[in-house]
């Protein structure tokens, strides 16, 4: 080969050895400033990953506690809703208590009027069967030839009678006609004590209470020792007890007791004044 062709080809390989090594260079500077970059987004990638997972946990953290409180404050409103419940139930209960006894007093009073009446009513009953039959016997013994003629006696036992009978038929104001009728003919008859409490006795049926102590109280003040004063002390005071008058009824029944310590109705005052407050 002629060396004016060597020079040239010699020359021309220099020139591309050193434009392949400058480029060489150049590729691996990107390459170097590619890698700086990719390590810094790495790294920012990291520090957002971190502060990500930071975020995270604390908005993990607020929200359990917010749910621990919600589900605390949820608890309290159910045990106040339950105390609330129970404080309800104890009223209801106290209510229902309260109830009960004021009712028991007026239960007691209307069972020991009853009773009372009833017993009163047969005694009288068989007290008048028995002075009746006297009556006959001793009208029967006399001499008097008008057999037919009543004596006072008979008159005045039949009018008291025939207003007990009246009383049994719930006739009260017949009844108590009749026994006004008897006092004013027999002021000082046996059965005057007698007389005045079955007026109060009208009276008290009917729920005029006031008319019925001052009944009773006639039986109390003028016939000390009759058998009567005890049942009129009794319903005296069980009058004033329906007329609010708790004061008085206590007074009365305690008068009761100490008058008559032995007697059923001062068994029945004792109750009673457990009762009246």
């Amino acid at each position: 080969m002629e060396i004016k062709y060597i020079v040239p080809l010699v020359c021309w390989v220099a020139l591309t050895g050193c434009a392949s090594q400058g480029a060489l260079d150049n590729v691996r500077y990107d390459v170097d400033s590619i890698k700086s970059r990719l390590f810094s987004v790495e790294k920012d990638l990291s520090g957002l990953r971190e502060e990500s997972k930071l975020s995270v946990i604390a908005i993990e953290k607020g929200f359990k506690s917010d749910v621990s409180a919600v589900r605390k404050m949820s608890a309290d409103i159910q045990a106040t809703i339950d105390s609330t419940k129970s404080e309800m139930q104890a009223l209801n209960g106290k209510l229902d208590d309260v109830s009960i006894a004021a009712n028991k007093p007026v239960e007691d009073l209307a069972r020991y009027r009853e009773d009372s009446d009833k017993r009163i009513i047969a005694l009288e009953d068989r007290i008048l069967k028995q002075q009746k039959v006297l009556d006959e016997l001793t009208r029967k013994m006399s001499e008097m030839p008008a057999a037919k003629q009543e004596t006072p006696a008979v008159a005045a036992d039949a009018l008291y009678l025939k207003g007990l009978e009246t009383f049994k038929a719930g006739d009260m104001p017949a009844a108590r006609e009749q026994f006004s009728k008897f006092l004013e003919q027999n002021p000082q008859h046996d059965l005057a004590a007698n007389a005045h409490f079955w007026i109060g006795e009208t009276h008290y049926s009917e729920k005029s209470y006031e008319p019925a102590i001052l009944a009773y109280q006639e039986v109390i003040k003028n016939y000390p020792g009759k058998e009567k004063v005890p049942a009129a002390m009794l319903k005296q005071a069980m009058a004033f007890v329906e007329i609010k008058d708790s004061k008085s009824a206590r007074y009365v029944l305690k008068k009761l007791v100490e008058g008559f310590p032995k007697s059923e109705e001062a068994n029945r005052a004792r109750v009673l004044l457990k009762d009246i407050k």
